[in-house]
């Protein structure tokens, strides 16, 4: 810790977990008042700007309410704010605030209160530009050497507003004026330079934009700096290296959008952007400036991760000096020394050090670590450091000793009873034993704190439960789902959730309970059944409890969740039928034992016979799709055929779960299911090529649902003026138009909800068509159940499908790589589409994707249509996929039959 900590002035907390940088922090005489006192602006990345002018009582006060000159909340980030004459016609300061995606223009003006209030403040948008690219960083200054020569008598509009950028020409301007006798005066302005994420600078003229270059080579934007000596921007770009180009060489280089030399560049119409000068510094820049000790010299100041480098203007190093902490922020200064120059630097060490040129003169200590530092006049008080944190800590202090006047305390001389320390210290270390043994959290006893059973009905309600159904004819089932919950100790807020796969639906889903005292046991029941007329990907539901268990050290609650699972029984969503003999899917599943009865499996669905062997049995689903199942009289193998692809999953599912049963409860524990023939990919493919374009269909009716509400209210704004006016006009056939847009939106909206119902099935198909290809992989390597998790955990979708997230997105998010972390994404966005690109953030680019995550899934050897032909065995694969191997969860199996988890959140 420094000796010498810095004296605080004034000091408060910017807002409640907001967060800021170094561009974040500015300070100015921004409402103009001549004073020479400076106002602190502060920008949040929460859209909060702040104007501060303190006024301390005494010193190290607090901020007070009068403090605060203006608080808004822009309600988008604020990246950078900068002070300058940013308006034309006047030489007034106004304040620039750079958006991600817009930069404003504000003046700050005050009125002079007449109660004990104070004066009011408030902010008027001058103009605002919206920005096609996302902005990174902002620089101003008169580029170009820009003047206006503002003549004061309207002669012609040719000289009312005359723009230099050259030299010579404002002085042959100026001479002509001066011959010509006509009154003129010179007004200063300050242009706008931005940088974007994509290596892009922006120049904005004040109120109109005037052109756009892309720096060669460009990868992740570096802090950026205008030179007026020079006329130059300066940058560090991503190969480390400081580089400079000329103002005039970006003004007269070829247009941004032409990327790429054309044939009138090789005819010399145009001219390329060509650097002035580079000098590679090693390391990445974390800020730069320019600061001018005399009329005839300025130096360049680069703040590097390790060194600070002070450069002249031609691009030669003047010193280097390597810094001892990593720093977090910078600011040169004139000193008061001729030739030399003093900077401040703060480092994450909390630490601000100040040097002339390579000489530390001084060093004080800060009470957080600094992301932004500047220099001002506050309350006739010069000199003042203020500083700024990425949490919001705001310091305004001064440099001095400190010293501690704290004097140690003489210690009472006794004597050592060491018989008594010696008993204290051994109950001292077997306490701290027992707190080891007991571990952080409290350990469970040998029973649980809560008991979960599920037990499912194996039959229909007498009176189904089913309401709103939409399965035309069939008369829809439900069957009971009861719940118990046994507590062993105290639980406090427990709350049952129940989930299970749509179309599938609850009675009831949300359950709550209090266990006031131990060896309770609560009951609850709920019906399930089908609405909707295609099938679930899965007849499995989760019974999920949360509950905090209150200890003596923690008397709130250590909060658990503990999962059961449990299965419902296929005939809630099919009925037995009569097999059919033709079937475009088909699909052999191979076991290493005699085949079973399919009358002893699927009990139900199919009548005793006289030798009590029935080899094909037939299921309807309620939604009407038809599944056929054949054993082999002769070889150990089971068929599987239907119509639909994605239909065959819930029976293949639950033939092998049927199988594995019934050899358990006859002792064979070598059981075993194999698949050889080839894989389904281009049926799958086809699913997930319908989703994707009912996913597609609904974006295009969207946006033109949208672009006719537009119309709709522009057509009513137009009719509603023609109401207002007192001299009635005639209506030029809005009614009608009003009529045909209203019809058309309605038109659209109808359309945009079947087409969501239609997405909703394809998404149950999709979820479906997965399982089984997963199921005929897993079976296919002989796969171990930890392999097929991961396998489930990377192509499986989540609960849910919704518009801004889908199925295809998440697999490919988890199984394409990773973009490097130093190569940002290219967001590119034309004029027409960026309101909607801004509304609503497109998440992939549709086309290249997609492809890419069907080319991924084509890892797979031997996938192949599964339609007729014969089967194929795949060429053999030695030991499992390395993307294959991994761990699980463990799984507690309980009684009933129903998988129970448990853990810790």
């Amino acid at each position: 810790m420094s000796l010498f900590k810095a004296r605080d002035w004034w000091s408060t907390v910017l807002g409640e977990k907001e967060e800021f940088d170094q561009g974040c922090l500015c300070l100015a005489d921004v409402d103009n008042s001549g004073n020479g006192q400076d106002k602190i602006i502060v920008g949040s990345f929460m859209g909060y700007l702040r104007i501060f002018n303190p006024h301390p009582v005494k010193m190290g006060d607090g901020a007070q309410p009068e403090d605060l000159l203006l608080e808004v909340h822009l309600r988008e980030p604020i990246l950078q704010v900068e002070v300058g004459k940013f308006v034309s016609g006047t030489e007034m300061l106004h304040l620039a605030v750079l958006h991600s995606r817009k930069l404003c223009v504000y003046a700050v003006s005050g009125t002079l209160g007449n109660v004990e209030h104070g004066n009011q403040y408030q902010i008027t948008l001058m103009y605002e530009h919206h920005l096609q690219r996302t902005a990174c960083s902002m620089t101003y200054g008169p580029f170009g050497g820009v003047k206006v020569v503002q003549r004061r008598c309207h002669v012609t509009k040719q000289f009312v507003n005359t723009m230099c950028l050259d030299q010579d020409y404002l002085l042959q301007l100026s001479s002509w004026l001066l011959k010509t006798k006509f009154p003129y005066n010179e007004i200063c302005r300050d242009l706008i330079c931005i940088q974007s994420v994509d290596g892009m600078l922006m120049v904005f003229e004040q109120e109109s934009f005037a052109f756009g270059r892309f720096l060669p080579g460009s990868l992740l934007p570096g802090p950026l700096v205008y030179s007026p000596r020079t006329d130059s921007f300066i940058t560090v770009s991503s190969c480390r290296q400081v580089e400079s180009y000329k103002y005039q060489v970006l003004a007269f280089a070829t247009d941004a959008d032409k990327r790429q030399e054309t044939e009138q560049q090789k005819l010399g119409s145009g001219k390329r952007l060509i650097v002035d000068w580079t000098l590679n510094i090693g390391e990445q820049a974390l800020d730069i400036c320019i600061v001018s000790f005399s009329p005839s010299a300025s130096s360049l100041f680069v703040l590097g991760e390790r060194n600070l480098f002070c450069l002249k203007d031609n691009g030669q190093i003047r010193f280097m000096k390597k810094l001892d902490c990593s720093p977090s922020c910078f600011l040169p200064y004139c000193s008061v020394s001729e030739g030399t120059v003093n900077t401040l630097i703060g480092n994450h060490s909390s630490m601000l050090q100040i040097y002339q040129d390579v000489t530390l003169k001084w060093a004080t200590q800060l009470p957080h670590v600094p992301v932004a530092v500047r220099v001002g006049s506050l309350h006739d008080l010069k000199g003042v450091v203020v500083t700024l944190s990425d949490e919001g800590h705001l310091q305004c202090s001064y440099l001095g000793t400190d010293p501690s006047l704290f004097q140690a305390p003489v210690i009472e001389s006794r004597e050592l009873n060491y018989d008594e320390l010696d008993v204290e210290m051994k109950e001292l270390q077997k306490f701290i034993k027992d707190f080891k043994s007991q571990g952080v959290w409290p350990t469970t006893e040998k029973e649980d704190d809560l008991e979960v059973s599920v037990t499912v009905s194996p039959n229909f309600d007498s009176v189904s439960q089913a309401t709103d159904v939409e399965l035309g004819t069939d008369l829809v089932p439900s069957i009971t789902v009861k719940v118990m919950l046994q507590n062993r100790v105290v639980l406090q807020k427990a709350k049952l959730s129940i989930y299970v796969q749509p179309p599938l639906v609850l009675t009831c889903d949300q359950f709550t309970f209090e266990f006031m005292e131990p060896e309770m046991t609560s009951t609850v029941s709920f019906s399930v059944y089908l609405r909707r007329s295609y099938t679930p990907s899965e007849l499995e539901g989760n019974a999920i409890v949360s509950y905090t268990r209150p200890t003596d050290r923690n008397p709130d609650g250590i909060p658990r969740v503990i999962q059961c699972r449990f299965r419902l029984p296929l005939k809630l969503v099919c009925l037995p039928d009569q097999p059919s003999k033709t079937a475009s899917h088909k699909l052999t599943i191979d076991t290493n034992k005699s085949p079973v009865s399919l009358l002893s499996l699927f009990p139900g669905f199919a009548n005793q016979t006289e030798d009590d062997q029935v080899n094909v049995l037939g299921f309807r689903f309620l939604g009407g799709s038809h599944v056929t199942l054949l054993a082999s009289k002769t070889s150990q193998r089971y068929r599987i055929q239907s119509e639909q692809f994605e239909d065959l999953w819930l029976i293949t599912n639950e033939l092998i779960l049927r199988l594995q049963e019934h050899f358990e409860k006859q002792g064979t524990k070598d059981f075993t299911c194999s698949f050889s023939g080839s894989l389904p990919l281009q049926e799958y493919f086809e699913l997930i090529d319908q989703h994707f374009e009912l996913r597609i269909n609904g974006e295009k009716l969207e946006e033109l649902l949208a672009e006719r509400a537009v119309q709709f209210r522009a057509i009513q704004r137009r009719l509603l003026t023609r109401f207002k006016d007192k001299t009635p006009a005639p209506l030029q056939h809005l009614d009608t138009l009003l009529d045909g847009t209203y019809k058309q939106v309605i038109a659209l909206a109808d359309t945009v909800e079947e087409n969501q119902d239609n997405l909703l099935q394809s998404f149950a198909r999709l979820k479906s068509a997965t399982h089984l290809v997963i199921l005929l992989i897993g079976l296919w390597q002989k796969l171990s159940a930890e392999q097929i998790a991961i396998l489930e955990a990377a192509f499986l979708p989540l609960q849910e499908d919704t518009q801004e997230l889908a199925a295809a997105h998440r697999s490919q998010s988890r199984t394409k790589r990773r973009r490097p972390w130093n190569r940002p994404a290219r967001r590119n966005c034309s004029p027409t589409t960026a309101s909607c690109a801004r509304s609503r953030p497109r998440l992939f680019q549709p086309s290249k994707e997609f492809s890419n995550s069907r080319r991924r899934s084509l890892w797979l050897p031997g996938g192949c249509s599964s339609r007729g032909g014969t089967d194929r065995t795949p060429a053999p694969v030695s030991g499992p996929p390395r993307c294959l191997s991994g761990s699980r969860f463990p799984v507690t199996q309980r009684g009933d039959g129903a998988e129970c988890h448990r853990h810790v959140s």
